[in-house]
């Protein structure tokens, strides 16, 4: 994968999928960017789901029509069809990120630089494909080999590895929630920067938490549509320090 510029953005999945896939795509837990280094992990949680038609409605938080969808989903993952990490994801923060609305040039770069941190996947790549499921990082599943345990606790050591590998020599900025922010660790020796970023309320500085999702895509938005090379941590700052929304104020930390 060509790296253009030295920035990956670390993003939340959401709750809110598109459904199905492109035709022809089947998926595999090997397939993509973290594929060798995660597969096997992936794999076992496919089998758990499998094994659990899918999950029960404690498990995966939802009922009714939504627990059918996604039971059907998670027991039938291997060979389903897949769509890209960036259009399978429509929640808050992807909808207001609005990728397909930037320059072909933004978009490209985008898709190729953004790391979601997944349940089910541990981590992709916003360009490798991507099955329908629902799985959250606080769900406790029985994995074969592994104790009874969070998915954030059964992703921590592989993911953290994954990604440190993949973001060696280049910038992270982690925009994800705090549920999700602890199974990536970084590594100071083998990244060049790490930003971590949080919207607090203008009034009162507490967590924005769900009421900053828009805010939040709005902010990654504007990262990616900066007409500059963000090659420094310096001029990611500035460009993050360029946002502004009437609600909330964007607070950085940098390792």
């Amino acid at each position: 994968m060509p790296v253009k510029k030295n920035m990956f953005v670390l993003l939340p999945p959401s709750e809110g999928k598109a459904q199905s896939g492109l035709p022809k795509t089947k998926w595999s837990p090997s397939q993509g960017v973290f594929g060798k280094a995660l597969g096997a992990h992936r794999q076992a949680i496919v089998t758990s789901l499998h094994k659990a038609q899918g999950g029960s409605a404690a498990l995966l938080g939802v009922s009714g029509k939504h627990l059918d969808r996604a039971q059907s989903a998670n027991s039938s993952l291997a060979g389903s069809p897949t769509l890209v990490a960036c259009e399978r994801y429509t929640g808050v923060v992807w909808g207001h990120l609005d990728l397909p609305t930037l320059t072909p040039t933004q978009h490209s770069f985008a898709r190729d630089h953004i790391v979601v941190v997944s349940g089910l996947l541990g981590a992709v790549l916003g360009s490798d494909p991507t099955p329908d499921y629902r799985l959250k990082m606080g769900a406790r599943i029985a994995v074969e080999k592994h104790p009874i345990q969070t998915m954030s606790k059964f992703w921590r050591e592989p993911v953290t590895a994954a990604l440190n590998n993949l973001c060696a020599g280049h910038i992270v900025v982690d925009v994800l929630p705090q549920d999700h922010r602890g199974i990536f660790l970084p590594d100071q020796s083998l990244l060049k920067g790490y930003i971590s970023v949080d919207l607090v309320t203008k009034s009162n500085g507490k967590a924005g938490g769900h009421d900053a999702k828009a805010a939040k895509g709005l902010l990654v938005r504007h990262l990616f549509s900066t007409p500059k090379s963000l090659s420094s941590v310096e001029l990611i700052l500035d460009r993050i320090s360029s946002f502004s929304h009437p609600q909330f104020k964007v607070v950085t930390k940098v390792n």
